[in-house]
């Protein structure tokens, strides 16, 4: 656009400059015709070199109006049906007028239109596909660029860039390149918080690993206590303190990468009625199952036992009865009917070690982050809602007819 723009510009000047010069030239010339045939009028002489003629009826008429007030001019027009330079000029009570061919100069006017129509044609598609060609250079680097973004923000931190840096090749000379500068800071980012998160993850694991030793020397100690309520309060701490030992340790796998699922075909609707069973063994939480469509998926049975009892836990603990789970085809639905997931958690997804301290927002602590890694080795669609009258909606899909990759 702004090429077609400038060529257009260009070229109606020029044509403005070029026409003015090519037409003044030729007034000019009709006008020296003109002021020897008035010469020779007013001597009485004849002047046979040029076409003249008193009041000829083909005269433009405003040419005529002109000369009747007593002025001399010069104009196009035509004689005989052929275009003509007319010049006028006032003799005794009539008008003298003088005229010269004009065919061939407006055949040469339009012979420059042409070429300057051409050239400006040939000059803004040569500098539009240059443009073009470095526009489609730079918007293919920046699309790679927003490609490993996107990549890493989908968590696979090893993604980068890798153009290379400046002055890498000491032949070259250097030169400024934002694109280069976005796509290294971009991998300078991507460097930085994939170290942060490995040590987050080495952190958290060692933390665990080191807890579980003594924590089973002090379940072991606390069994030899005398029976009474001191020994129950020891007890149902250190089982809490241990079930949080064994969460780390089990978010520390998931995020390590290593964990394989052990897959099988199962009936969804028979599964999830067992492990909903298995939940509610031992403890006062019940749910409710319906099975509106069943399906065969693929799945590992361990696995989504883990995440239906998280699931149901969190409800019985966040939320408010009935507690309800919906087998429809391949996706699972479970919800509650207390106030809902926080919006952070439905825009952002679980976040580990989150608690309700006003100071650090409402939490949900490790459950729904386990939920989401096990989700994640299965190749389960997840995703979290609260229904339009009240409650929390959880609801998976599983992968029907084929091999979650790795597996």
């Amino acid at each position: 656009m702004v090429c077609c723009m400038v060529a257009a510009a260009l070229g109606i000047l020029v044509h403005n400059v070029v026409s003015r010069q090519i037409v003044g030239e030729v007034r000019k010339e009709v006008d020296r015709e003109l002021d020897h045939a008035l010469g020779h009028y007013e001597y009485g002489t004849a002047h046979g070199d040029v076409n003249v003629a008193l009041d000829p009826p083909d005269l433009p008429g405003p040419l005529r109006a002109l000369v009747a007030r007593g002025d001399t001019g010069s104009m196009v027009g035509s004689y005989e049906g052929k275009p003509v330079m007319w010049a006028a000029g006032p003799a005794d009570d009539k008008t003298l007028a003088v005229w010269i061919p004009y065919e061939h100069t407006r055949n040469r006017l339009r012979d420059i239109d042409t070429a300057i129509l051409a050239s400006s044609v040939v000059a803004a598609g040569v500098v539009a596909l240059a443009g073009l060609f470095l526009a489609n250079r730079i918007s293919r680097r920046l699309a790679t660029t927003a490609a490993v973004a996107r990549r890493i923000s989908a968590g696979d931190l090893d993604a980068r860039v890798d153009f290379p840096a400046d002055g890498a090749d000491p032949r070259q000379p250097r030169s400024r390149d934002e694109v280069r500068d976005v796509a290294q800071a971009l991998d300078s980012m991507a460097g930085s918080l994939q170290e942060r998160l490995e040590a987050e993850k080495r952190f958290t694991a060692d933390v665990a690993h080191e807890l579980r030793t003594p924590l089973t020397g002090s379940l072991a100690a606390a069994a030899l206590l005398p029976e009474g309520r001191p020994k129950e309060m020891i007890n149902d701490r250190l089982k809490a303190l241990h079930l949080l030992t064994e969460d780390l340790l089990e978010i520390s796998r998931l995020d390590s990468g290593v964990e394989r699922a052990d897959l099988s075909r199962v009936e969804l609707g028979p599964a999830v009625e067992r492990a909903v069973a298995g939940a509610h063994a031992g403890t006062r939480l019940t749910a409710s199952v319906t099975v509106l469509r069943d399906a065969a998926v693929l799945t590992d049975r361990r696995r989504l036992d883990r995440i239906l009892a998280n699931l149901l836990a969190n409800a019985h603990k966040h939320g408010l009865p009935p507690v309800e789970v919906t087998v429809d085809g391949p996706v699972v639905l479970v919800r509650d009917h207390g106030p809902g997931y926080p919006a952070e958690l439905i825009e952002h997804g679980p976040q580990r070690f989150r608690t309700g301290d006003p100071g650090r927002g409402r939490g949900h602590g490790l459950g729904l982050t386990i939920v989401a890694g096990q989700a994640a080795v299965l190749e389960i669609e997840l995703s979290f809602a609260n229904a339009p009258d009240g409650g929390a909606i959880t609801t998976f899909r599983l992968p029907v007819g084929r091999l979650p990759q790795g597996s």
